[in-house]
């Protein structure tokens, strides 16, 4: 690998929460060096930013491809060509495919196909229970050794307390990290909007948002008595975050996450019955997404993901109560965060924070950072290029994203992979 000195650039900086200008050099796939004033002549190839922000490469939990089972929505391949295209530069997949991803055979199966066909780092989560139905625990020790780097049944909410706190226990003894769903099953059952004033005027079945607070706190009951390394993975109502507040201040090992769906959008864009705004949990009201924000803001919500779920157009276009939740956000997580920067609510070093430098902490990975040593995992983009969505001409195999025909800002200009690029806009 030859040197790249990135030069004019305007350097957004998660770990020192910095923004401003500097360049940057990487030798062997890591960063080199880096600063503010002259760089001197380097060997290799010079990288001209011009006056663009360049950051650490967005590091993405919670997103789902779905190989083996339904590659027809989405395949490595594909979901890798998007994440180039949106600056994530490793993506953490869910196991919730068809079979669900519980055993060595089948996380050994999904890492090859990742390794051969996506552009990007493709980490796996694997299944917490064995066909994540909640009755007996997978083998965790051997799925460690096979690579898994967190544990998940996804949106299936495991109601037997006793199963999950056994899992968390074995868990903790190996260190693994377990990612929950707070949901209480039986309220959220069948839901298909948050309970409210809209919700009854439109006749959907609906949850209130006390199912997420009763479901967050018993899981911090379960976590004091087990010990266990726990991620929410969404946290999307005001309800829920004192509870998360006060494990956090008791010394819990604790992360919570949200969704750029929920931070961007609410319960009235669901208007007309549009069935690409219908995603799990339900999108919140007005209140709730304005205190998720500050929530991320303050580092109370540590993570934000994409939640990325393909569905077909044959899952969307039914009725709103029957469609199938979820949307694709590979490569409109960053365009969509770069609303909040613009709306003056967080701002770049924040937003990375939360984007790459946080989810790569909680996996334990080296990436987030512009330190020198670190993967040179990087996105340049230029925050305030306007255009409008079209859906069709995302990568993803399914284009099921409530952002279509809306204005964005933000475009993504080239994104590096240990130095090497993967993604350049024409």
């Amino acid at each position: 690998m030859s040197d790249i000195l990135f030069t004019n650039a305007r350097l957004i900086d998660p770990e020192g929460g910095t923004d401003g200008p500097g360049w940057l050099l990487v030798r062997n796939g890591r960063i080199a060096d880096r600063g503010d004033g002259d760089p001197g002549g380097t060997p290799g190839a010079t990288v001209d930013c011009g006056g663009k922000c360049l950051a650490p490469g967005i590091v993405d939990i919670g997103v789902k491809v779905c190989e083996p089972g339904e590659r027809h929505k989405e395949s490595y391949r594909s979901a890798g060509r998007a994440a180039a295209a949106g600056g994530v530069t490793t993506i953490v997949t869910r196991p919730d495919t068809s079979p669900a991803i519980d055993t060595p055979e089948s996380l050994e199966f999904v890492t090859r196909r990742a390794q051969a066909d996506a552009p990007v780092n493709v980490l796996a989560m694997a299944a917490l229970t064995k066909g994540r139905q909640g009755r007996e625990m997978t083998e965790i020790g051997f799925l460690l050794d096979a690579g898994a780097v967190a544990f998940t049944d996804c949106d299936q909410v495991i109601t037997d307390t006793k199963v999950f706190s056994r899992a968390l226990t074995y868990a903790r003894s190996l260190g693994a990290l377990v990612i929950a769903h707070p949901q209480e099953p039986g309220l959220s059952a069948g839901a298909a909007a948050t309970s409210g004033k809209f919700a009854s005027l439109y006749g959907l079945a609906a949850v209130s948002p006390m199912a997420e607070r009763m479901g967050l706190d018993r899981d911090i009951a379960l976590l004091e008595m087990t010990g266990a390394r726990y991620h929410a993975d969404q946290i999307t109502t005001a309800r829920a975050l004192p509870a998360l507040e006060r494990a956090k201040r008791n010394g819990l090992d604790i992360s919570a996450g949200t969704s750029i769906h929920h931070l961007t959008l609410n319960e009235l864009d669901v208007s007309d019955y549009r069935t690409f705004f219908k995603v799990k949990p339900p999108l919140r009201s007005e209140d709730d997404r304005m205190a998720t924000v500050e929530a991320v803001r303050s580092g109370l919500i540590d993570i934000i993901s994409s939640m990325h779920t393909p569905q077909d157009e044959e899952s969307k276009r039914l009725p709103f109560e029957e469609a199938a939740g979820g949307a694709v956000a590979l490569e409109t997580l960053l365009p969509a965060a770069l609303r909040l920067y613009h709306a003056g609510q967080i701002d770049l070093p924040g937003l990375f924070r939360a984007m790459a430098l946080n989810p790569a902490r909680r996996l334990g990975l080296d990436c987030g950072r512009l330190a020198a040593g670190a993967p040179a995992d990087l996105v340049l983009f230029d925050p305030d290029t306007p255009f409008v969505l079209d859906r069709f001409a995302l990568r993803s195999k399914s284009q099921n994203t409530p952002f279509d025909g809306q204005r964005m800002q933000g475009r993504v200009l080239g994104t590096y992979v240990a130095g090497e690029p993967v993604y350049r806009r024409d």
